[in-house]
């Protein structure tokens, strides 16, 4: 039993390492072009306003908000934070992580259907996130006790929980191609407005690059942690 449960940790090794490596390439990539300054002497808050009224978005409101690489856009409050590292700073980085965060006011003002969908499977994740494992616990135990004289209970309740926890991989797949098209959309908006120029935009391209490498890696953690649930179901099934 003990095995059953260290042994299958094996699975999240190499998701593990690559969530670890994605992490420091995003930090290295932003120290690296957060050091170049901008032709156009552009600071992100400004930029901000600049692309979001250009582009239709009068209603969001820029803030600043602290800690470092925290930006985000709320679309429930309209609202887009900008981080220490970005708010205020006239980098290549943060304008490029500014310029993303753009994006995803403009994919709400444009009713992209990627956000909207998003946006329904975040309270259903959370609240299946949290139900997963305890609801996979009790089947374990019930297998435990019960699963000797042939009755299946426990397996379907560890089934039910593996359902559960599915829809944390639904929604890292889901957000996935929601970033990329922020970041689509940022580059866009940054040289329509030529807020960066070629070789500006290509250093701002490999942060939003380095950036999106962080959501394959929780999108591949996800899975992997899927498939060890799996092999514990598929472990109790054939003690039958």
């Amino acid at each position: 039993m003990i095995y059953l449960y260290y042994g299958s940790m094996i699975v999240l090794i190499p998701g593990i390492i690559f969530s670890i490596w994605a992490q420091i390439r995003i930090n290295s990539t932003y120290k690296r072009y957060s050091k170049v300054e901008s032709k156009s002497n552009w600071v992100a808050n400004e930029m901000s306003m600049m692309l979001l009224e250009k582009n239709g978005c009068n209603s969001v409101s820029v803030q600043k908000i602290s800690g470092s690489l925290t930006d985000n856009y709320n679309p429930s409050t309209d609202v887009l934070s900008l981080s220490d590292t970005t708010y205020g700073k006239s980098n290549v980085a943060a304008l490029g992580v500014a310029a993303h965060e753009c994006g995803h006011a403009l994919q709400k003002h444009s009713e992209s259907w990627m956000l909207k969908l998003r946006s329904i499977l975040v309270p259903i994740t959370n609240y299946g996130s949290m139900l997963a494992v305890p609801i996979a616990i009790l089947g374990v135990v019930l297998e435990l006790l019960i699963g000797g004289v042939g009755n299946n209970a426990g397996s379907y309740i560890i089934a039910v929980g593996i359902l559960l926890y599915s829809l944390t991989t639904i929604f890292a797949l889901i957000t996935l191609p929601v970033e990329i098209d922020a970041s689509r959309r940022a580059l866009r908006m940054m040289k329509e407005a030529a807020v960066l120029d070629k070789e500006e935009l290509a250093m701002s391209r490999k942060v939003l690059y380095a950036a999106a490498l962080t959501y394959v890696a929780s999108l591949v953690i996800s899975f992997l942690y899927l498939i060890r649930f799996i092999m514990i179901l598929n472990r109790f099934r054939s003690r039958d």
